[in-house]
């Protein structure tokens, strides 16, 4: 089947590009994005050129730029171009030049795209690239989806060429009479993929000539297993997942497991893997956990972003509370209404007590003999060591034991406020109990009231 008919069918199986809808073509000026442009073009649809300029490759970089101003002018096309300092961005950012090249194509690509209201990128990656792409996720270890290779859509970036092979493409150019250009840093092998174009696949080929294509069917193989898989996992997950909060992207940021339904499920680690990978957590860490989930109550995992805790039968994963909110203090000189925290504020204020009056029993809001409180009061986050006498007890106990009698988890007591005095001594354990020694009783004659609110955020 002509090169042609094959592109545009696999564009069409894909649902890809659409006629009368806009796109932007990435051009280097290479063999790939050449015969991209030119078969999108030829094919009817609505395409202008972008090439990006990375200053690496000196007097070649800008015989690039010149040969894809020169081609597009000859198609009577439009051609965007971008500049970029690699290097510096390379240093600012502690990243590879290959990595740093990268990031920048495709947020300028990205932004181009929304300033233009175009619908999609379309990049020349073909079926060679696939294969090279899952060699190195093999080699640098990777699951099952790192294994199915590029997908033909990703967000924005559209793939038309993956059904196709870089002689493929190299001979729709001879058989056009249309040259390219070469990217002579291509021709070493000083980076992975490079190492693996030229001298591992030519390898591989003498062991098997039809290696790439035989890699290619068992991509294509476990794309469609890891569809079933995923429909089977999203069956499980249902069951695993007890509670989940999303933020304003709708990216969750916290999640609550039953350790019984996970343990059901025919691979816990693997679902597992999924649940929580996206949180920065390590394959090891989540081999662990998965390993360890039938442990005692309050064992936890940590990532750079987040905790993992076991609780009660459940797996509960929530955003880390930094040092610094962790150490957060506010000071309460008098009587008034004090934030806090943005969604969380204090209003203090003060009475007197009738022969009549009873105390509340909301726990958001109390009432304190104010005779027996010395100001300045503080809010703080619970501390190591914290006692204070529950209400209706005589004896004192430790904060800690408090919660974990009343079956507070590890986030509840972390994001824990207490009151205490200018005496350092804890006034209420906000939303829970107030201390006894504070007390209302028959000789108060002036209450503190303190009420607590909390929005939710968003």
């Amino acid at each position: 089947m002509p090169l042609e008919c094959r592109v545009k069918a696999y564009i069409d199986h894909h649902h890809l590009l659409e006629k009368g809808e806009k796109y932007l073509v990435a051009l280097s000026g290479g063999a790939d994005s050449v015969a991209l442009l030119l078969l999108l073009s030829r094919m009817g649809y609505d395409v202008e050129a972008v090439h990006c300029n990375f200053n690496l490759r000196g007097n070649e970089a800008q015989r690039d730029e010149d040969f894809c101003q020169q081609l597009c002018l000859r198609l009577d096309m439009v051609l965007h171009r971008a500049h970029f300092d690699t290097r510096s961005y390379a240093s600012l950012h502690k990243v590879s030049i290959e990595m740093a090249a990268r990031e920048l194509r495709y947020a300028y690509f990205e932004s181009l795209r929304r300033d233009l209201d175009r619908t999609g990128i379309c990049v020349a990656h073909h079926n060679d690239d696939n294969v090279e792409t899952v060699l190195i996720n093999l080699i640098r270890g990777t699951g099952l989806h790192g294994l199915t290779g590029m997908s033909p859509r990703n967000g924005h970036i559209l793939r038309p060429l993956l059904c196709v092979d870089r002689q493929d493409i190299v001979r729709y150019l001879q058989r056009m009479e249309q040259p390219y250009v070469t990217d002579s840093s291509n021709l070493t092998n000083d980076v992975v993929r490079n190492k693996l174009r030229l001298d591992v696949i030519p390898l591989l080929k003498e062991i098997n000539p039809a290696v790439v294509g035989n890699i290619s069917k068992t991509i294509h193989r476990l794309d469609e297993a890891s569809k079933m898989l995923d429909n089977a996992l999203d069956t499980a997950i249902q069951k695993v997942v007890l509670h989940r909060e999303k933020n304003e992207d709708k990216f969750p940021t916290s999640l609550s497991l039953s350790i019984e339904a996970l343990q059901r499920t025919p691979s816990p680690e693997y679902t597992l893997f999924h649940l929580i990978k996206d949180f920065g957590f390590t394959p090891a860490q989540i081999e662990q956990i998965a390993t360890n989930r039938d442990l005692q109550t309050g064992r936890r995992w940590t990532s750079a972003t987040h905790t993992l805790v076991i609780d009660r039968g459940k797996l509960l994963l929530r955003p880390t509370l930094s040092q610094e909110e962790q150490s957060r203090e506010m000071r309460i000189p008098e009587e008034g209404t004090y934030v806090f925290k943005p969604n969380e504020r204090f209003y203090v204020t003060s009475g007197t007590a009738s022969p009549t009056f009873q105390p509340s029993k909301e726990p958001c809001l109390v009432h304190l003999d104010k005779e027996k409180v010395r100001f300045p009061l503080t809010v703080r986050h619970l501390r190591e060591g914290d006692r204070f006498v529950p209400f209706g007890m005589k004896g004192s106990m430790l904060v800690s034991d408090y919660l974990t009698n009343g079956k507070r988890s590890f986030f509840d007591r972390q994001c824990q406020l207490v009151l205490t005095d200018a005496d350092g001594c804890i006034l209420w354990l906000v939303g829970q109990r107030t201390d006894n020694r504070f007390r209302i009783d028959t000789t108060t004659t002036t209450y503190l009231q303190i009420a607590f609110e909390r929005r939710e955020e968003g």
